[in-house]
Formats: structure tokens, sequence, C-alpha cells
């Protein structure tokens, strides 16, 4: 059986993205990025919202053959390649979807629940969610997050939009961590 893990970055605040919404204020440095590949080459499936979805696709794929990337982003756009994806979405058109069709399940938003719970009983890895902030507090109100891996960046930004949308309660600590040659620090939290 599979687990449903959630890696995200936020400020020392608690915030995902700054008030207009983007997250690349936060310091996404080279750490971030291979932790975020270590999550990926355990996870069997990959989970994302609408958003994510179309600001992945729209950089990943074209890493893999990208000469001036370096490795770990050429790694992360062959492995973004290759990996099934399910997108929560209501929103979501064919075009959005073209350049990973074959590799990819769109799910309404309603039903993302139930597909969770078939998916993580038909992989024996990790199902990993990046970004995805909506999706992910839907899915952890519903009782299916297994673990919670919280990047904190140093960085505070007074306002922003908040990594969670409600109370959360059952966190047990599984980890902290500096992450090596950054400022960020890993807290890794399951869920009861």
């Amino acid at each position: 059986m599979g687990r449903l893990i959630v890696c995200n970055i936020m400020s020392l605040d608690g915030f995902t993205a700054d008030a207009a919404g983007n997250p690349l204020v936060l310091p996404m440095d080279a750490a971030f990025d291979r932790y975020n590949l270590e999550r990926l080459r355990a996870a069997d499936a990959l989970l994302l919202g609408a958003n994510s979805y179309r600001m992945f696709m729209g950089f990943w794929p074209a890493q893999a053959d990208n000469p001036q990337a370096g490795a770990v982003h050429r790694e992360f756009g062959v492995r973004y390649g290759t990996i099934p994806v399910t997108v929560a979405s209501d929103a979501l058109t064919p075009d959005d979807v073209a350049p990973w069709r074959e590799r990819t399940t769109v799910v309404r938003r309603g039903d993302a629940p139930a597909h969770v719970r078939r998916l993580k009983a038909s992989v024996d890895g990790d199902v990993v969610t990046f970004g995805s902030r909506v999706t992910w507090n839907a899915l952890l109100a519903a009782g299916l997050v297994d673990e919670l891996h919280l990047i904190v960046g140093a960085a505070a930004l007074g306002t922003g939009t908040p990594a969670f949308t409600g109370p959360v309660a059952g966190l047990t600590r599984a980890g902290c961590r500096p992450l090596d040659g950054s400022d960020s620090v890993l807290l890794r939290y399951t869920l009861a």
C-alpha cells in the first residue's frame, strides 16, 4: 500500500506564496531541488492540482534534454516524462493535458478522495504531491495524507497564501533536519 506524501515549501511565517500568489519568492535553492528529486525517485505516482500541473508541465518536460540544465533538473525532466500523474481539476482541457495525455488521469476535485484511496491501494511506493495546496489540504481534511514534508525556507513574507486552510490535529514529528548547503529546514510529520 502506498503513502500520500505532501512536499511543500513555506516561509517561516507559514505562507506558500506571496500576496500575489507567487510561490517563486520562496528560497527554492539547490538543496530544495535535491530533496524533491529524492521524493520523486521514491514515488510510483504524482498527484497535482490544476495550477501546479500547468506550471510544472510548462517547465519540466523540456529540462530532460536541456544541455543548459544541471543534472538534477535533467533528471526531474526525465522523471516527469515517465511517472503516472493524477490531476485533481474541474477545469483542465484536453489541450492542458496533451503533452502527458498517455500518463495523465484527470479526476474531478470532488472525486479526488475516492481516486486517491484506490491509487494508494494500487502502488507499493509513494504517491507524492508538490505545490497543489488546495488539493492536498482537501485530502488532508479527508484523512488521506500520510506524511507532510514541509521545507521551511529562510524567509518571512508577512502576508500571502497560508500553507493550511484549516486546523490540523494528530501530527507526530517524524524528523527535522537542515538541508545541506541551505538555510532551509525540513520538517516531517506523520498523521494519525
